[in-house]
């Protein structure tokens, strides 16, 4: 690696190896978290308002094509975690030009990224359907709905990978920001695209596609002029980019892949229970995306937990403090258990409330009633899978979470085939197996992490 000129943080960087855990966690959480909520509610507009376009088709449009977008995203991963995973180490070490080198480059790793997502994305969309046997409406609608999608890969992908660095330094709230500028222009053009309110033309679910592309530009917009405004803690020098740092793409990849593939097998293997969903019809598919993103209230603000968590990890182990890393893997914990704890409740006391709030169909209520329950049960294991996970890629050990999720994420396929069809449980059957594998998977990861030998992994 290139030597360059000494760099220092300045007052940007968040007190994470010193002080205390609880009001460090706080600092970095809560704009994590906030942003992660950003997220939700962009999740919840598209299905709000697609859900009112009538009939159960355009929810299995938007059900389907997100489960694809999944794979994609858990693709992207590999620059994610491996550049947190990297920069946070250096960052908390005080090697400030190491960190700043790799944040450069991290660039464009990103814009090669999105380049080939744009391209593949755009040529496969029609097989996914194919896969998933969608049924002839909602595979015309859905490829419609990704090509438009795909068109974005490239600043998405940049936003995100900006995004990350900022996290490592310690600022989560200048993502924080950019993200609600995607929320704010997606919740704006949502119903005018859809509907075709005013002067825009009535687009349905390609209308939701192009608000979200639309909303990405505007946050990629607004992070580039953060990161040109000098927001960032290190600075990147982008005339850097002229030759080209294989050596360190390929160890940023080796870091992030196993996390990675354990996301893309995680989401392909809901892209194959989507195919079971089929076979009940496009209400169970419905129910399905619905109950999803219910449950992606605490998936999203436990994943802001988990970016959190990953940098107070990265960064207590670059300066030498294990234990004190350790326990700010405990603490992250704690606070998700607590929050998805009070998610359970909800989708035990009110879950008819919550089902008809996304979409006012009769035929997909009492699917969508079932799942919440079911869901309720798993909600506080799902936070020790997401966060405990952030925890690990802190440390670069990002084996354990990889072994656990992809083998009980897999077992999810015959599980559910067993449960729907053998024991003739019809849908509840896919329910449970989702739910049930959760609590394993958080288990497991609660017992490995408290092992501690992720303490001793170098990067």
């Amino acid at each position: 690696m290139a030597e360059l000129p000494q760099i220092h943080a300045g007052n940007h960087k968040i007190q994470i190896t010193q002080g205390s855990i609880h009001k460090a966690f706080f600092k970095l959480a809560a704009p994590a978290v906030a942003t992660m909520s950003v997220e939700f509610v962009l999740s919840i507009t598209d299905m709000f308002f697609v859900g009112r376009i009538g009939g159960p088709e355009p929810v299995a449009i938007l059900t389907s094509s997100m489960f694809v977008l999944w794979i994609v995203w858990s693709l992207m991963m590999i620059l994610d975690i491996g550049v947190v995973a990297v920069i946070s180490r250096y960052f908390g070490a005080s090697e400030f030009d190491r960190a700043s080198y790799v944040g450069t480059h991290s660039i464009g790793y990103a814009v090669i990224t999105g380049l080939v997502i744009t391209v593949v994305g755009i040529i496969l969309a029609p097989l996914a359907f194919k896969v998933m046997e969608s049924s002839p409406e909602v595979a015309a609608g859905g490829t419609s709905y990704l090509r438009i999608r795909f068109l974005a890969s490239i600043p998405f992908v940049i936003n995100e990978v900006i995004a990350a660095t900022f996290r490592s330094t310690g600022d989560t709230k200048t993502p924080m920001i950019a993200s609600f500028a995607v929320v704010g222009t997606n919740i704006i053009l949502d119903p005018l695209l859809i509907f075709g309110i005013g002067p825009f033309p009535e687009m349905g679910t390609d209308g939701a596609s192009l608000a979200s592309v639309f909303a990405v530009l505007v946050g990629t917009v607004v992070i580039l002029l953060f990161l040109r405004a000098g927001k960032l803690a290190i600075p990147l020098k982008l005339r850097l980019l002229s030759k080209f740092d294989y050596k360190l793409l390929i160890r940023i990849t080796r870091i992030g892949f196993p996390l990675s593939m354990a996301s893309v097998l995680f989401s392909m293997v809901y892209f194959i229970l989507t195919r079971i969903a089929n076979d009940f019809g496009d209400p169970a598919v419905a129910a399905l995306g619905i109950g999803n993103r219910c449950e992606s209230i605490s998936y999203l603000l436990c994943f802001g937990a988990s970016m959190a968590t990953s940098a107070m990890i990265g960064q207590n182990l670059g300066a030498n403090q294990p234990d004190r890393a350790e326990k700010a893997g405990w603490v992250s914990f704690m606070y998700g258990a607590i929050f998805t704890g009070i998610i359970s409740i909800l989708f035990f006391t009110i879950p008819h409330q919550i089902s008809r709030f996304f979409m006012p169909e009769a035929t997909v209520e009492p699917l969508v009633v079932n799942y919440l329950i079911i869901l309720g049960v798993s909600q506080v294991f799902m936070a020790a899978e997401i966060i405990l996970e952030g925890a690990f890629s802190g440390a670069g050990d990002t084996l354990p979470p990889t072994i656990i999720g992809v083998s009980w994420s897999l077992f999810r396929i015959p599980l559910a085939y067993f449960l729907c069809f053998t024991l003739d449980m019809g849908i509840t059957g896919l329910w449970w197996a989702i739910s049930g594998t959760s609590i394993i998977k958080g288990s497991m990861l609660i017992i490995w992490f408290k092992r501690g030998k992720w303490k001793l992994k170098q990067v």
